[in-house]
């Protein structure tokens, strides 16, 4: 379930599937019902219980990210497994994603990019 962990960031803990399918869809759902002057947060996906990936959620993801992009916001998956890593090698999409070792990196990664996070 993705929460919101402060007014700029969500988070979501996935699982493997269906539970994978199913929160992908509601964060892309969620991004793509904002308006376009409303604030949207950065997204942080926490994989470190994810043991694999197919082909529909590669295409969550990078529909997520585009959307995110577009509103020159962040998505940072934290916590990969080697497994998962390695479908995304394969890809070559290692080179268009963010990760992050864990949660707290990519959440400290976020902030410290923010404008006007100096000092942080």
């Amino acid at each position: 379930m993705a929460i919101d962990w402060s007014d700029n960031i969500v988070i979501a803990n996935l699982a493997d599937e269906p539970a994978l399918s199913d929160e992908l869809s509601m964060i892309c759902e969620r991004v793509e019902a904002t308006g376009e002057n409303d604030p949207i947060p950065h997204a942080v996906m926490d994989f470190h219980e994810v043991s694999y990936v197919n082909s529909s959620n590669i295409a969550q993801l990078l529909r997520l990210r585009k959307n995110l992009e577009a509103r020159e916001r962040q998505l940072v998956l934290a916590g990969v497994s080697d497994e998962v890593m390695s479908v995304l090698v394969v890809t070559g999409l290692n080179k268009v994603f963010q990760f992050a070792p864990d949660m707290l990196t990519a959440i400290a990664s976020i902030q410290i990019a923010e404008p006007g996070a100096e000092g942080v």
